[in-house]
């Protein structure tokens, strides 16, 4: 089959699937994955959340396939797993087991109850699921499974077997019941007949992406997110195996190769999520760290957002004049009076004037005056007096006189000029960014769309990181653009202070 066609076969398979169990796209895209790169998977849950059933459904996905399902307990004995003594090989003194119809000669298995299997179990069944061979006494059999679905209502105890037992399963989802009411509605009373796959996968399909799987190549952007994720888990003290980060390597190849790229590429590192926790309540914490490496695609505004504002900063403290008196604003005053009822005048004890009616310093000052250029203001905290009442050109004409001070209305050469520079500099990075990000963010929706592997969910939550991150470069242009103004001398600055009769 053309990877085209496999392709579409698995679309076709998947929304047959997702028509009927409803809330488990991540669960039957795992499976499905888990099946064509030959890994297990854990479904923990609850009862009654359809684990069996979705693990056989898969099965009767492949043409020919053998599906082998049983429930565990403590007592389980591996006559009950791998087939019961063969009379007829005890005659000849042998020890031989007859397998057709369990475990060995089985593609997909589903064990519940998988981490009740008691040490009679455990040994040959670790072989089978790393190693493809099951020992019949003296014969070691080639085992054709492909997956073992493995579903436990409960995490391993701490047991050196058992947790052997718990690493060898690559995918792992946490199950839980239907949230949504409409979902369960359509389960419950449309839902009636059995559901058939009628889409079939072939052995050698299976076999055949395996094969091309092996040679994809990485790309280098995914070796450094793998990289990165390696290091933040560790700090995070959540430990990955050597031998899982291999077969994580395998898979994310297996998913490229089905999508039909010619190499891994860094979307597809999304499916690691649900093959890197140990423990439930790791997976929101690991889940975004994926998800912000993905999304981040190694381009990070956040350094040229703080070098814009600190910019900002450096202009707005080279413009910045503290006021020898506080002038405080007598239109601001009369119109916060009528909307509290009643504000008293400074003149009384005890009474102070709002943050937002007095100013201390020139350049809100001046802001205030462009945009209230008909206000009037007072010296001190004098408001509401209105034989104090000042046109800003008088209170500027006042501090001159009594204080011998002169409004900076623009920065000095040198600072300007320095400035200026750093500013082109700024906005040579926005402008590369904002394109950088624009193109990839189109393309990311593509990404998204050509990508079977990706959930709905996960689709909605990267582009969402992707508007925010679009969000932040505005917000930093428009620091950019209010640090433009300040260097251009706007009319906030170009201010007439003329010389004024003042009684």
């Amino acid at each position: 089959m053309k990877i085209l066609d496999l392709k579409n076969t698995i679309l076709n398979i998947k929304r047959e699937f997702s028509g009927y169990f409803k809330e488990r796209d991540a669960e039957i895209n795992g499976s499905l994955l888990a099946l064509l790169s030959g890994e297990h998977i854990l479904l923990l849950g609850p009862p009654g959340t359809a684990k069996t059933l979705l693990a056989s459904k898969i099965c009767e996905t492949i043409e020919g396939g053998n599906f082998f399902h049983y429930l565990l307990t403590r007592f389980s004995t591996p006559e009950e797993v791998f087939g019961p003594l063969s009379l007829k090989a005890l005659e000849r003194d042998e020890f031989s087991r007859r397998v057709e119809g369990y475990l060995p000669t089985a593609h997909i298995a589903l064990l519940d109850e998988i981490f009740k299997a008691n040490s009679s179990i455990l040994n040959s069944l670790l072989t089978v699921l790393n190693e493809r061979k099951y020992h019949n006494g003296k014969e070691i059999m080639d085992v054709p499974l492909f997956s073992v679905f493995g579903a436990s209502n409960e995490l391993p105890e701490e047991d050196e077997s058992l947790e052997a037992l718990y690493d060898r399963f690559l995918f792992r989802y946490s199950v839980d019941y239907i949230q949504h009411e409409e979902n369960l509605e359509d389960l419950i009373f449309e839902n009636t007949e059995d559901f058939l796959p009628s889409t079939k996968l072939s052995v050698e399909d299976i076999r055949e992406i395996q094969r091309k799987a092996k040679e994809m190549p990485v790309n280098l952007e995914v070796r450094t997110i793998i990289r990165g994720l390696r290091r933040e888990l560790k700090n995070s003290n959540i430990f990955v195996s050597d031998r899982r980060w291999k077969k994580i390597i395998n898979v994310l190849r297996v998913a490229s190769a089905v999508n039909g790229y010619k190499s891994v590429d860094r979307m597809t590192v999304v499916l690691l999520q649900h093959m890197l926790w140990d423990l439930p309540e790791q997976r929101e914490t690991i889940r975004k760290l994926i998800l912000d490496r993905v999304v981040s695609g190694g381009t990070d505004t956040g350094k040229l957002k703080q070098n814009v504002l600190d910019l900002r900063n450096s202009v707005y403290s080279c413009l910045q004049q503290e006021l020898p008196n506080t002038v405080s604003c007598n239109k601001c005053f009369e119109e916060e009076k009528k909307t509290t009822g009643g504000l008293k005048s400074s003149r009384f004890a005890g009474v102070t004037a709002p943050k937002s009616l007095t100013f201390n310093n020139a350049l809100d000052l001046l802001k205030h005056h462009t945009e209230y250029p008909t206000h009037t203001y007072s010296l001190g905290l004098d408001y509401g007096n209105n034989k104090g009442s000042l046109s800003f050109e008088g209170v500027a004409e006042q501090l001159r006189r009594r204080y011998g001070f002169e409004f900076k209305l623009s920065l000095d050469y040198g600072d300007k000029k320095l400035y200026e520079k750093e500013y082109e500099n700024l906005e040579d990075r926005l402008n590369y960014f904002r394109k950088h990000v624009q193109e990839e963010e189109k393309a990311l929706e593509e990404t998204l769309r050509e990508n079977i592997w990706i959930s709905g969910q996960d689709s909605k939550e990267i582009l969402i990181k992707y508007h925010s991150k679009n969000t932040d470069i505005y917000e930093i242009a428009g620091h950019l653009n209010e640090v433009r103004v300040l260097l251009e001398k706007p009319k906030i600055f170009d201010v007439e202070i003329e010389e004024v009769e003042v009684a």
